[in-house]
């Protein structure tokens, strides 16, 4: 337990700042541009997570290999990977960033957006979209920085930029009246900071990182290698956020009052969900130090634990919700707007009644891909994909607002109804080969 809660602690930082990014354009857009602003930057949320989880992923991906090479000592190896990992994130930076600025108003259209709200949109997308060069710069750069070992130089940059957005995001909107587009401005602004201040502590502190004149040839081998780690992991994140696309969609026919309660109580909700996606990154490490060890007995034992941890926390998140859960919507929106601000607490209170559910998610589906078996993640994400399009074209038409509600909290149990049953299957096989290997 000990161990968990100190590998968790700093990534829990890590992530409560990367909410902060998406948190501050959204109560910056609610307090001074309104709700119809506010429902504006809340229906892109789904596929803005498609598109920027899957460059998140292939990032992460890219990465194991560096993390490989610099484990066993092969600098100029590192360093190859290092340059095809340029070579490949330039490639996908461009043509995703094509792709989506070209498509997104039909995107919107195709999402059954409201005719009150897709233009501003519109606006706030396809600035973010033109911004996916800095992403890719932003994740591959810290990707490669805690490849080497070094997990809180990348933090201490996110909360420089976070900060950074604030300024930008007040100045966008309340100096230069941009709406908005100013929001996702200064998202994009703040991000590429992070990304280059990565990239010149790269330059300085990483020698062996600097690569030779004959390092930088392209290599049809490592590319293979860097895509078979990278797109998994993409698609990971993507196939979770198309069952999202669906709901969102479904929930855009409710109007633009019922977005907006939405968009508020997933920002407070992305906050509060955070501790688990500590815990599962944390499992990931655990479970593939435990499972290369053969020691099998701590696995069980850790997975104990940190259930144990989510089930705590999973009863600190209801109590939130439930006495708190009026004052933080006031913080998104105006005390006039009292039935949005009613549903939103609603939505909170059913969300974390089964945040259970959501930390097995977490903690089994990470600590299965740790242990070698990614592509157990990938199917688990198909089962919450499965829920929440069940949500969007049944359960929202049959019961409105409701429906909307309890989406998230049956992908989490579909997922569960997958992984527990996977998790003993993985430990059974892998108990055998390590019994086969002592033999």
């Amino acid at each position: 337990m000990k161990l968990i809660l100190g590998f968790s602690v700093p990534l829990l930082f890590g992530f409560l700042f990367q909410q902060f990014y998406s948190l501050v354009d959204t109560l910056i857009v609610g307090r001074f541009l309104g709700k119809e602003c506010l429902a504006a930057v809340g229906d892109t949320s789904s596929i803005n997570f498609l598109i920027i989880g899957f460059c998140m992923g292939v990032c992460s991906g890219f990465s194991i290999p560096v993390s490989h090479k610099f484990g066993a000592g092969d600098h100029p190896g590192l360093r190859r990977y290092v340059a095809n990992c340029i070579w490949l994130a330039s490639a996908f930076a461009v043509v995703m960033t094509i792709i989506t600025a070209c498509l997104c108003r039909q995107i919107l259209i195709w999402m059954r957006t409201p005719e009150n709200i897709i233009d501003r949109s519109y606006a706030y997308i396809w600035v973010i979209f033109l911004g996916i060069p800095v992403t890719f710069l932003y994740n591959m750069t810290s990707g490669v920085i805690r490849a080497l070992g070094d997990s809180k130089t990348p933090v201490i940059f996110l909360v420089m930029s976070s900060f950074l957005n604030i300024g930008l995001d007040l100045f966008f909107i309340l100096n230069l009246e941009m709406g908005v587009r100013g929001a996702a401005l200064a998202t994009v602004i703040s991000q590429g900071v992070s990304g280059i201040c990565c990239l010149l502590f790269i330059v300085k502190k990483f020698e062996i990182l600097h690569i030779r004149k004959g390092e930088w040839a392209p290599d049809g081998h490592k590319m293979r290698v860097l895509c078979g780690m990278g797109v998994p992991m993409g698609l990971q994140y993507s196939v979770t956020a198309i069952g999202s696309v669906i709901l969102q969609s479904a929930t855009n026919t409710l109007g633009s009052d019922a977005v907006a309660a939405v968009t508020a109580s997933g920002k407070i909700g992305g906050f509060l969900a955070c501790p688990f996606d500590a815990m599962g990154s944390t499992m990931a490490t655990y479970g593939g130090q435990n499972a290369g060890a053969g020691r099998l007995d701590r696995i069980s034992r850790g997975l104990k634990s940190c259930i144990l941890l989510g089930a705590g926390y999973s009863v600190i998140a209801l109590c939130i919700s439930v006495f708190l859960g009026r004052p933080l919507a006031s913080l998104f929106l105006d005390a006039s707007e009292a039935a949005i601000i009613n549903n939103v607490r609603m939505f909170m209170i059913v969300n974390t009644c089964f945040y259970f559910p959501l930390a097995l998610v977490n903690i089994i589906r990470f600590l299965i891909q740790g242990m070698g078996f990614p592509t157990f993640a990938i199917l688990a994400g198909v089962f919450e994909m499965a829920a929440r399009a069940l949500a969007g074209f049944v359960l929202v038409p049959a019961f409105g607002f409701t429906g909307v509600m309890f989406g998230s909290p049956a992908a989490w149990v579909f997922a569960d109804a997958f992984l527990i049953p996977a998790y003993f299957y993985v430990f059974r096989k892998l108990s055998r080969k390590v019994k086969g290997n002592a033999e």
